[in-house]
């Protein structure tokens, strides 16, 4: 009897890495297989197994199960990893065994093989609007979480770069708020692991890539927490870093190879020379100091050119959109990594899921810098992407100087934000960008716009109307502003309402100013006509040069029309329709959307100062 109890205790741990947890898997000697468990059916039918373990390159690995077997053992420069890869083409759901053995030690694990779940996962398009979250700042669902033993960086609100204490559970418990205000889509900032020291909040220096912090929730509790969203309306969009780990990473004491990282020693900073991607005059020298610099001295920069590690970050993406559901990937620094990398990353994505959509950050004011990392688009240098969509930085840039102008071009004070579009021919699937008026990385756009109540209306139109998928920034529908400082702590404030010290309250809309209470419900009413409107999600884009201070689009298919008109004077203007006339089409009236008015198109229209019109043409 005494015997069997000990077996019984021994399969257990044996079982312990088919957790949805990382962790140990047999005994002391394997600290952890990663990932933790895989799924058949995939197209790409070969994984790899990351094995880490006090000396276990000594060992041995075997599997006795039907349709698995071992395609090759990649031994690690240190003794004590080894990459395993399985052929698991020709097999079904279920668990197996693998064994290690040496002369003196026989080590069994059990590996879990999962049956993938058809539609769990999404997509995202031109009708959805993103909704952006630090979650850290926008709901503490779960104050027993705020500080975790273990975790140096503990909840300390008093300081801008702490933690505050939000988390996942904040988030879910106000996604009913997120779909009444018209969002159908939510960007989470990262919430992996980030075992750092200090700053840890924002979740940029990934620790773990396969847990959540605990400070955020839990794997199992993020996964419940997309199914929540999936049955609200909304998908979720995870935030992928495959440029840079954090430096309190598991496995920085003990690199799997020499090649892990660039520059381990010197830990030498990017230029931040993103052009030199595509720069036909770039030096190598230029080229390296920019792809091989760390991101920051605590964010040590992947070497992906490592083959181990690049299958290692591709497996790890495609096992967090498998095992949650998601609807999209966010990618952080697109252009940091090695390019030929990102795109077998993006292609192998696609792979297994084609309907799928990505976005990548490319911070750049030209939309050539921008369009040669859109899937499709023929670059002179024959490099080939698979990334679906990328931010339109150019035109968020374009249009903050535009409506903070005080100088207009030759032509109109629109006439940058007008020639801009006409430069839309560089991009492959210009109606795949994600347009924004700001994000957590730079001041939110009431600040930037000098907190001035009617270019914020402006801007917000814009986006709504625009071509391309709007992403809003949790607080801007509220006008959240931070005069006097750019700080990144201030810029991720907290959301009033998700703390219960809070004075106000956006969630219930108790304590909220007029001005504040008057923006929310202006980008509620925005964004719940946008979900109805058809034409602005898949319609063609007509715009017409910019006169003076005002400037038009049309926004229209074969049955509907929309007219959106956007006047900077400070005076009233009539503006004439005449020159409009192969879009209205003859039409005489039309629907002010936002006054919910009815407008007589006559001769001409009248525009109030400063204001955005925005019309459903009537035939």
């Amino acid at each position: 009897m005494k015997r069997n109890l000990v077996v019984a205790i021994g399969l257990l741990l044996l079982a312990a890495c088919s957790s949805d947890e990382p962790g140990a898997a047999a005994g002391d000697r394997i600290e952890r297989i990663e990932p933790p468990f895989w799924w058949t059916g995939f197209e790409h039918t070969e994984l790899q197994l990351l094995v880490n373990g006090a000396d276990i390159a000594r060992f041995e690995p075997s599997v006795a199960a039907n349709g698995i077997s071992i395609a090759r053992v990649e031994p690690g420069d240190s003794p004590n990893y080894v990459f395993v890869y399985l052929d698991i083409s020709a097999t079904s759901a279920g668990s197996f065994d693998i064994v290690f053995t040496n002369d003196d030690e026989r080590i069994a694990t059990t590996y879990e093989l999962r049956s993938r779940e058809p539609g769990r996962v999404g997509s995202y398009d031109s009708s959805d609007v993103m909704y952006l979250i630090t979650p850290d700042r926008f709901a503490n669902g779960d104050s027993t979480n705020d500080s975790v033993g273990g975790y140096d960086d503990e909840q300390n609100r008093n300081d801008d770069y702490g933690r505050h204490g939000g988390d996942i559970e904040g988030v879910r418990l106000h996604l009913d708020y997120i779909a009444d205000m018209g969002f159908t889509q939510i960007w989470l900032n990262p919430v992996l692991e980030n075992a750092m020291e200090q700053w840890s909040y924002h979740g940029y220096a990934i620790t773990d890539y396969y847990k959540v912090d605990p400070r955020f929730g839990s794997n199992e509790s993020y996964r419940a927490f997309v199914d929540e969203a999936r049955d609200k309306g909304i998908g979720i969009i995870m935030d992928m870093i495959a440029n840079h780990a954090g430096s309190g990473h598991w496995w920085m004491d003990d690199l799997p190879t020499e090649t892990w990282l660039n520059n381990p020693e010197t830990r030498e900073v990017t230029i931040h020379a993103r052009t030199t991607n595509q720069d036909p005059y770039a030096s190598e020298y230029d080229k390296a100091r920019h792809a091989d610099g760390w991101f920051v001295p605590t964010m040590p920069d992947l070497n992906q050119r490592d083959p181990l590690l690049a299958d290692y970050i591709i497996q790890n993406s495609i096992w967090w959109v498998e095992y949650l559901g998601l609807s999209g990937i966010r990618h952080d620094t697109h252009p940091y990594p090695d390019k030929h990398f990102m795109a077998e990353w993006s292609r192998r994505i696609m792979q297994e899921y084609p309907d799928f959509n990505m976005v990548g950050e490319e911070w750049s004011e030209s939309p050539n810098v921008t369009a040669y990392w859109q899937r499709g688009k023929q670059n002179p240098d024959g490099y080939v992407s698979h990334m679906p969509g990328m931010f339109d930085f150019p035109l968020q840039i374009k249009l903050q100087k535009v409506l903070t102008s005080d100088e207009p071009s030759w032509g109109s004070i629109w006439t940058p934000v007008y020639e801009l579009l006409g430069h839309d021919y560089v991009y492959p699937e210009p109606e795949n960008l994600v347009i924004m008026p700001d994000n957590h990385d730079m001041s939110r756009i009431y600040t930037q716009l000098d907190e001035d109540e009617d270019l914020w209306r402006i801007a917000m139109v814009f986006y709504a109307t625009m071509r391309g998928i709007p992403q809003i920034y949790y607080g801007t529908e509220i006008q959240m502003s931070h005069p006097g400082t750019d700080s990144h702590g201030a810029i991720r404030a907290e959301f009033p309402g998700g703390w219960d010290d809070h004075d106000s309250n956006a969630f219930t809309g108790d304590g909220l100013s007029d001005r504040e209470a008057g923006a929310q419900d202006f980008t509620r009413r925005l964004l719940n006509w946008r979900k109805q409107t058809h034409v602005v999600h898949n319609g063609r884009l007509m715009q017409f040069a910019p006169i003076g201070n005002v400037y038009s689009f049309f926004r229209y298919d074969d049955d509907e029309t929309v007219m959106v008109v956007f006047n900077l004077d400070d005076d009233e203007i009539d503006l004439e329709l005449a020159r409009f006339a192969e879009r209205l089409r003859g039409a005489t009236r039309a629907r002010d959307v936002l006054a919910d008015t009815m407008v007589e198109l006559d001769d001409e229209l009248e525009l109030a100062p400063r204001s955005a019109l925005l019309l459903e043409i009537r035939h």
